[in-house]
């Protein structure tokens, strides 16, 4: 393990509880186990069941949930720091850990008979997601009809229901609100269409829905999350459920490729100790100072990558904690250094990759693993760096700034 990963260990979460602690540890104990598991994730094109199954036993997925309803409740940099070391290990698992990880608490903003119809009969039920608003919503007596086909759905396989974004029409058919759909697994169907370069374990399939109907309290509108004001804080009052939506779920989306961009550095590294370069006379990789380089420079775009989002998370929960109104200039600055994280990492991993040598091009190679991951991971929606920046740029000269994504 590299230095730069026993530093996050070194992390004391301010406010995680005893038990939180006790589930981050229980994490890292499967790391090794994760690690050798991240061919079998990408030959089956998701995460074994195995290993769902023994995060499941260690609390993970109940570290963002309220504890009404069986969770931990914990710091978020606690889950976070969770994420990033289950994606060194293997970047599709720490992908769906993240995602999947993260919606207790998205479900914990719902109204409380949502959560008592997920987690009533078993709180450790899973949920998956796939917001794009590409289906058809038709507004009903008590609820919508909902129809039509969601991408991208990660680990799907390995959740009882779903998150689905929709924009509801008015009697004009124009749109008048985004809202997110919680369907249960018998409402829709899974179609298997995930065959990709990157990112290839986490399962991110299709999810088709016909006509299903979806209660009032089984959605959420974008304009309470916005507002950080949403039914479930009724319910759910610590300062957890306080935080920014976006926030969360855009540090929820990096935070995997920083963790991907540490497990290709410590395999680098220990590739790097032994490899020699034929084609340089028998020169010892180790000894080129130009192979120093790019590994301080690799390493310190990653820990950078970190510092900017756990920075943010932490100034994001202090307010929580404190009763305070979320400055624009906060929200502003957590997106920004969320896409600049996300680009520190795929640096970081260029770097690597391109100083890995041939034997790295081979199949199941860690380094050429995270480089495909990476950067299959740096192409989702909210990894977009020009509209994350312009929003920054809008709000530091005086624009007025009203993105859901802020």
């Amino acid at each position: 393990m590299s230095e730069a990963n026993r530093g996050v260990r070194g992390v004391v979460p301010p406010q995680g509880t005893r038990m939180s602690e006790q589930v981050l540890e229980a994490v890292r104990d499967l790391v090794p186990a994760i690690a050798a598991r991240a061919g079998e994730a990408e030959e089956a094109r998701r995460v074994p069941e195995s290993t769902i199954k023994e995060l499941a036993g260690t609390g993970f997925f109940r570290l963002l949930q309220p504890k009404a309803f069986g969770g931990h409740e914990a710091d978020p940099v606690t889950f976070y720091t969770a994420v990033r070391e289950i994606s060194a290990a293997c970047g599709s698992t720490g992908w769906v850990a993240s995602v999947v990880g993260v919606h207790p608490w998205q479900l914990g903003l719902f109204p409380v008979r949502a959560q008592e119809d997920v987690w009533g009969a078993d709180p450790n039920t899973r949920i998956s997601s796939s917001y794009a608003p590409t289906g058809k919503i038709t507004p009903v007596d008590g609820g919508f009809r909902v129809s039509g086909r969601w991408s991208f759905s990660s680990g799907c396989d390995h959740a009882d229901w779903v998150f689905l974004g929709g924009l509801v029409p008015g009697p004009d058919g124009n749109p008048v609100d985004m809202r997110t759909f919680l369907l249960p697994r018998a409402d829709y169907r899974i179609d298997d269409v995930w065959r990709t370069i990157g990112l290839r374990g986490t399962g991110s399939n299709d999810i088709v829905v016909e006509d299903a109907f979806v209660p009032e309290h089984r959605t959420l509108s974008f304009t309470d999350t916005s507002a950080c004001d949403c039914p479930g804080h009724e319910v759910n009052k610590a300062p957890l459920y306080r935080l920014p939506f976006a926030a969360v779920f855009s540090t929820t989306i990096s935070m995997p490729i920083a963790g991907i961009a540490q497990g290709a550095l410590d395999a680098y590294l220990k590739a790097t100790r032994e490899r020699i370069r034929v084609s340089y006379g028998g020169q010892k990789v180790a000894e080129d100072p130009h192979a120093q380089v790019r590994i301080a420079t690799a390493a310190g775009e990653i820990d950078a990558a970190w510092t900017l989002m756990e920075r943010n998370i932490r100034e994001l929960t202090a307010a929580a904690e404190a009763g305070r109104e979320f400055s624009l200039k906060l929200r502003l600055r957590t997106r920004r250094d969320q896409v600049m994280a996300t680009a520190r990492a795929i640096r970081a991993v260029d770097l690597l990759f391109e100083n890995a040598g041939g034997h790295a091009l081979k199949e199941g190679h860690p380094v050429q693993r995270g480089w495909r991951d990476a950067h299959a991971g740096r192409v989702h929606a909210v990894n977009d760096p020009e509209r994350a920046l312009t929003l920054y740029g809008q709000g530091a000269l005086g624009f007025e700034v009203t993105d859901t994504m802020v």
